[in-house]
């Protein structure tokens, strides 16, 4: 049996999971729009042009079942607190010990009614097949916003990989839904993304453990996309993991294959660029990225797991009226500098239409002037998460933010407490405008032993979202969210940060891994 291996050197995710197979509904059909539902706000359920806050907690328990996970919608304008499991009511499934529902999830409006639509992923769910269990299959789960709200009463999809698209097969282990992604392409089609990092994957009749795929909808085009596939950058080979992450934007999107093996070295990593444009039935694949890439910083070596994160956002050339390139932060936790091992490490590259890249920043906490040193199991680049503050107008170093996730970071006196460091990636001297964040020290609450901070990171233009799942902290210990606004971080403004956690705001007071955003 093949055990579950997190690809962070021993910083654990979550485990387990049944889901009987569900008929399959078109993503891709608009349905009519509702009147009161108002399109054009990201991550908006209920259509009212506030946007929400999606949190997830993939440990908790729900009725009964440890880990079975759930997710909590904040409805913006104090409207409510919705929250979701395998037991709302209309989900085709039943909450179990280890589902992981909340690992992953994604919000997008998939139907055209205006109301944002909520993708969940339980990677670890059990699929009951021909009276067999497969164990740790994956599933994704669909609900649907409406202008009352999401959750009970909401249109709930369940999808295991078969399901989702007849051309595949659901198999134990896949961890269909362990990423996903998801927006809408700049064609005006809603896309779905979703990382299948077990997927085995044969070639020359020889199958490969563990290669993985993705699924990919966009339209009326369904497609799986391996290292097989035509164009596609890389072979398949065992412990790939392709899809163990993803990113994207309106234009591109990213597939991090932090398995993928340097000639001899395993486990050096690598990332697939692709455009929305479809050709020959399938997003168009631009180009492979890894440390022995042409003009990418550093050199591949085992153990470095580049692209085990990946994030994305626009980039407007001073040429252009619009954002036709982007820019790409890899993560590389395993990263060894000189005999530092797992220190980790980052690269930022900007790429082109034409598939054309150029590395604008690769570092380490070794650079001159970045606050900190290079410590060995800091696993820097654990999380990155990248954002454009200001994407209508030409891109400089004024408005691009970068921030990395360090969770095995020391304070002064905490082994293991974590950090988010900042950056300006643009810069040419990296050190000029960093920050390192810590609970404690720019983040609130206090730093404990094993908190992981730097886990859990997602950015905004306006706010930077740090969940710290794993607190040990007596008041915290259910996991906590920190929204930051950018420009209180920037030190332009004094808003403050909002805390969210069990017990708080209208917020159930029961967690385990609350906030554990991706």
């Amino acid at each position: 049996m093949r055990t579950r291996t997190h690809l962070a050197g021993g910083l654990a995710m979550l485990a387990g999971l049944f889901l009987a197979a569900t008929g399959v509904v078109t993503l891709a059909s608009p349905q009519a729009a509702a009147a009161t539902c108002t399109a054009g706000t990201a991550n908006d359920f209920n259509g009212d042009g506030v946007g929400d806050r999606v949190i997830p907690d993939p440990g908790a328990t729900v009725s009964g079942a440890r880990g079975a996970g759930l997710v909590r919608v904040v409805l913006g304008g104090g409207k409510g607190v919705a929250e979701i499991s395998q037991a709302t009511t209309g989900m085709p499934a039943t909450p179990e010990t280890g589902d992981g529902f909340g690992i992953s999830y994604a919000g997008y409006d998939a139907d055209g009614d205006g109301c944002s639509d909520l993708v969940v992923g339980a990677p670890y769910e059990d699929i009951v097949k021909d009276g067999v269990n497969l164990v740790d299959a994956g599933a994704i789960y669909v609900i649907h916003g409406t202008p009352t709200g999401i959750g009970a009463g909401s249109t709930i999809e369940g999808y295991s990989q078969a399901a989702f698209d007849s051309a595949t097969t659901t198999e134990a282990y896949d961890w269909f839904g362990f990423a996903l992604n998801a927006g809408t392409a700049a064609s005006g089609s809603p896309y779905l993304v979703i990382g299948v990092p077990g997927e085995g994957v044969t070639l020359s009749g020889k199958t490969y453990t563990d290669a993985g795929c993705i699924e990919y909808v966009q339209g009326t085009t369904k497609v799986a996309l391996s290292q097989n596939s035509t164009g596609v950058p890389g072979d398949p080979e065992m412990n790939d993991r392709f899809g163990y992450s993803l990113t994207g934007t309106n234009r591109y999107f990213a597939v991090g294959t932090p398995g993928e093996g340097a000639g001899d070295l395993e486990f050096a990593g690598g990332v697939a660029v692709f455009s929305h444009t479809l050709s020959g039935g399938m997003p168009t694949p631009l180009l492979g990225l890894g440390q022995d890439s042409t003009g990418i910083g550093g050199a591949s070596e085992a153990g470095d797991r580049f692209g085990t994160s990946v994030s994305m956002t626009g980039y407007r050339p001073s040429d252009q009226t619009y954002n036709s390139d982007v820019l790409l932060a890899v993560g590389i936790p395993g990263e060894d500098i000189g005999t530092t091992a797992d220190a980790g490490g980052v690269a930022v590259i900007r790429i082109q239409p034409s598939g054309a890249y150029t590395q604008v920043a690769a570092f380490d906490n070794s650079v001159a002037d970045v606050e900190g040193d290079a410590v060995a199991d800091d696993f820097m680049g654990q999380r990155v998460a990248i954002i454009n503050t200001d994407s209508s107008v030409v891109t400089t170093s004024a408005n691009v933010r970068l921030a990395v996730g360090e969770p095995g970071k020391d304070t002064a006196t905490v082994k293991d407490a974590g950090a988010v460091h900042l950056f300006r990636p643009l810069d040419t001297a990296l050190g000029t405008a960093d920050k390192v964040l810590t609970r404690g020290s720019g983040l609130p609450g206090t730093a404990t032993a094993r908190d992981y901070t730097g886990m859990a990171l997602v950015t905004g233009s306006t706010y930077l979202y740090v969940g710290v799942p794993y607190s040990k902290a007596s008041d915290t210990s259910k996991g906590v969210l920190y929204v930051l606004p950018w420009t209180d971080v920037d030190g332009t403004t004094s808003t403050g940060t909002t805390t969210y956690q069990p017990g708080s705001g209208g917020l159930p007071d029961a967690g385990a891994a609350f906030g554990a955003i991706a």
